[in-house]
């Protein structure tokens, strides 16, 4: 949702001025004329780049998307109208979520379907989510497809809280071991290096090497801050294009163990959301193309694409998938070729999503069980080069005297 600007008049040629809240500029003129004004003008309120503080506060998690579907399927299911839902919903949400809620009412109060004005909300709602809500319209069996939207995605937090959890202690570590190396080299090495220097001393070269580090950080930093913000300005930029996206995703898929679970894990969310989608009354090809969208990653979203072309030519899915072994393995094509035969697609695509789900949460715990090892090592290793680099100096001095 953008802020945009206006002027207008009123019944009596007044002057009015404002700001309304708007997906684009025709529904903001939409909005002013709802009010009984006359429309002058309407300009896109620019925004302070830098105000993450708004930013955040605007921000709809995964947990508020979650939390509303589950709310408006028990509702929904209990026999309430969509209005009065929405109503409720409206009442009990909170900030960012309470504005999308009230938009949401005010849409499908003037007559539009709850899909297409959810779509207007591509910050909260996902394409899968408005694919979902649209095919239960169709079918009349919306209160069936908000239930299991709302089951798939408390499963889909509770597989990424896992992951997270996991990942907690050895990122505190690191972060803790790379404060604690900008502290020695911003305070402790330059204290050293004086000491040194009243003696006059002769420095072994690991000395040599921690002093010049140190200097560069100490009288360098604001082209260290630069450099390393350009750097990541860079990355930025490349991952944005489509032959940079292709290549950084090609090479994470490629990394020792991570790579295997970044892509257990967007198995899981992609097989998970198939089977959702297939399971409500979706089509295969439909939801092939819905997925390559949201999917997260560019081999797969690249392998999905061609996959829908191929079973739009009339290929079986099996066959489609099984022509990509670089995004998919062997025993995600076996076991569609057993739902196509069988015809209960959405159940096997949910099995084997629990399959990957079991798979990843086994490559979690063996991440952070090789990561405490290598943390110890580099410990090991940053120990001993502090004691060549400082106490060897030290304890050379102290026998010449």
């Amino acid at each position: 949702m953008n802020r945009y600007k206006y002027k207008a008049k009123d019944k009596t040629g007044s002057l009015v001025t404002g700001e309304v809240e708007a997906n684009d500029e025709q529904h903001a003129a939409k909005l002013v004329r709802q009010r009984g004004l006359i429309v002058i003008s309407i300009q896109k309120k620019t925004e302070i780049p830098l105000n993450f503080v708004k930013k955040l506060k605007s921000r709809i998690g995964s947990a508020d998307i979650t939390n509303f579907t589950r709310q408006l399927a028990t509702m929904i299911n209990a026999g309430l109208p969509l209005t009065e839902c929405l109503l409720i919903l409206r009442s009990q949400s909170q900030g960012a979520m309470q504005k999308v809620t009230a938009q949401l009412l005010a849409d499908v109060e003037e007559g539009e379907s709850l899909s297409s004005a959810m779509a207007k909300h591509s910050n909260a709602f996902s394409e899968t989510y408005v694919a979902l809500i649209r095919s239960g319209e169709i079918g009349g069996v919306i209160d069936e497809v908000l239930q299991k939207l709302a089951d798939n995605l408390e499963k889909q937090q509770e597989f990424r809280g896992k992951v997270k959890g996991a990942m907690i202690y050895p990122a505190v570590i690191v972060i803790g071991m790379i404060a604690v190396s900008i502290i020695m080299m911003v305070v402790v090495v330059p204290r050293m290096t004086s000491l040194f220097d009243q003696f006059d001393a002769e420095l072994p070269m690991a000395t040599k090497i921690l002093i010049g580090i140190s200097d560069a950080l100490v009288k360098l930093w604001p082209l260290v801050l630069v450099g390393a913000g350009f750097i990541a300005w860079a990355f930025k930029w490349y991952r944005s294009t489509e032959a940079g996206e292709k290549h950084v995703d090609e090479l994470i898929l490629k990394l020792p163990i991570v790579g295997d679970l970044q892509r257990q894990i967007v198995l899981t969310d992609l097989t998970r959301t198939l089977s959702l989608m297939v399971g409500s009354g979706v089509s295969i090809l439909e939801g092939l193309k819905v997925a390559s969208g949201v999917v997260g990653n560019r081999i797969v979203s690249d392998a999905l694409d061609d996959c829908g072309e191929m079973v739009e030519k009339g290929f079986p899915v099996a066959f489609a998938f099984s022509r990509h072994p670089e995004a998919f393995p062997f025993i995600m094509s076996q076991m569609i070729a057993v739902g196509e035969e069988t015809g209960k697609m959405d159940e096997v695509l949910a099995k084997v999503s629990h399959v990957f789900e079991v798979e990843s949460e086994q490559k979690v715990k063996a991440l952070t069980a090789s990561i405490e090892p290598l943390i110890l090592i580099v410990l090991g290793i940053g120990v001993a080069f502090l004691v060549l680099s400082i106490i060897m100096p030290i304890y050379n001095l102290t026998t010449q005297i």
